[in-house]
């Protein structure tokens, strides 16, 4: 039987290697899921016309070829909520949670996931961190549609939309992680919602899940002014601080926002081991703050990118987030020579899938990693000139001028089109959920 294998040529390829390594001219060539050569064009005829090979080449049209990027922190099915209340005040707990109480069940959660999907392969994104709740129907779109996600169930101390009990979300978690341990594109975790809502036990308990299955726990650390108040007033230590005393945090847990730490933190971060997804398109939009990224990267914590919540961040493309990481840092240390274009696509990629614990599989171009990979083209109006591809990637480029998308060694986006699915009934289906959205909105 002859084996199958994928030529992608004719392009720039940014390898996101340890020595970021930039092949112009480049060829990457992967057998199934797997890469097995990344290199210059020359090397493209050990492949072809081999009689044990079935080729396929996909011209890369001197585009820029990138690891797929990689969101770190999200909440895929939120996307029917998009767009609604986004200028009120004490949002979350006025009206997101109510909203979801109400409204979130499987059928919900399954339609937001798969139209969520679908925009983040359409912007290069090939793997994911959800917490949300129902994560099994996540878990059934990204398979539907080739997507690779690190789906984490979410833990709450009160009635939450698939767990009637407080903490319900603790025995879901054990049937999901049993379900999905060996899946080949699921990794599936746990996630406590935040110190605030979650008590001392429930966390414990949650970690020894973590532990006992070694799959990812996640949670909202140190993002509220109230978190940390409370935080301060009950425990006399901040959330960073109170998470150590519990003994939770290990190489294993992703931090998200992380914006109200000090150095005493970030110091417990590094020694931790701990990843920290920076979403700072969320943080924003929401006066969060602005997270100490300076400072950890220079203690040499793993940071990656994450777009929160399509209701919190409205996007789920990570090309966005990287320009507004780069600006909105610059602008604030009043230094525009800090966080390089190089260093943004490190978080969006290799820097993602540490914070993940993926980089052993994905987040560069190399031989024998999977086939995660994103094709970005140059031809539209914003893309040229290119003299640094790092910034033509960072600052030109947007999500529309993502062109071919691959996950696992399979083409899902090409010519800009989804083809692991069909965008047309997702985006219906989607919309068929707007009038009674939109009923309950304006109730609230």
């Amino acid at each position: 039987m002859k084996k199958k294998i994928t030529i992608v040529e004719n392009t720039t390829v940014i390898t996101m290697n340890e020595n970021r390594d930039i092949i112009e001219n480049g060829v990457v060539v992967f057998e199934e899921n797997k890469i097995i050569y990344v290199g210059d064009n020359k090397g493209k005829e050990n492949f072809i016309n081999k009689d044990n090979y079935e080729v396929e080449i996909i011209d890369g049209e001197e585009g820029i070829l990138m690891p797929g990027m990689i969101n770190c922190h999200t909440h895929a099915s939120m996307v029917p909520f998009r767009s609604l209340a986004d200028d009120y005040k004490d949002r979350l707990k006025r009206y997101l949670f109510p909203l979801e109480q109400k409204l979130v069940d499987e059928n919900l959660t399954y339609i937001g996931a798969k139209y969520a999907i679908a925009e983040m392969l359409l912007g290069g994104v090939t793997t994911f961190c959800d917490m949300y709740y129902f994560e099994d129907e996540v878990a059934k779109a990204s398979k539907e549609l080739n997507m690779r996600g690190v789906l984490c169930e979410t833990i709450v101390n009160f009635s939450a939309p698939d767990a009637k009990e407080p903490f319900g979300g603790l025995d879901y978690s054990r049937k999901f992680i049993e379900k999905w341990k060996n899946d080949s594109l699921i990794i599936p975790g746990i996630a406590p919602h935040a110190p605030y809502t979650n008590s001392d036990e429930s966390l414990k308990e949650a970690y020894e899940i973590s532990k006992k299955y070694n799959v990812p726990m996640t949670m909202h650390v140190a993002e509220m002014d109230y978190e940390f108040k409370e935080c301060i007033e009950k425990h006399g230590m901040t959330p960073v601080q109170y998470l150590n005393k519990l003994g939770i945090l290990d190489s294993n847990f992703i931090s998200a926002h992380t914006v109200l730490v000090n150095d005493e933190d970030i110091k417990i971060l590094k020694d931790k081991g701990v990843g920290v997804s920076h979403n700072i398109g969320a943080n924003a939009k929401g006066a969060k703050g602005v997270a100490p990224i300076i400072k950890m990267k220079e203690e040499g914590i793993n940071i990656g990118l994450g777009t929160d919540g399509p209701m919190s961040g409205n996007t789920l493309d990570v090309i966005g987030q990287m320009v507004q990481v780069g600006k909105i840092h610059k602008l604030f240390n009043n230094d525009r020579t800090i966080l390089p274009s190089i260093e943004l696509v490190e978080m969006a990629t290799i820097g993602g899938a540490k914070v993940l614990g993926l980089d052993k599989e994905v987040g560069s171009i190399e031989v024998g990693k999977k086939a995660d990979l994103a094709l970005i083209e140059t031809k539209s109006v914003n893309m040229q000139p290119i003299y640094d591809y790092y910034a033509a990637i960072v600052y030109s480029a947007n999500a529309s001028n993502i062109d071919t998308v691959i996950v696992d060694g399979k083409v899902v986006v090409k010519n800009k089109k989804l083809i692991s699915g069909d965008f047309t009934e997702i985006r219906n289906n989607l919309l068929g959920l707007k009038d009674k959205i939109n009923k309950i909105a304006k109730e609230l």
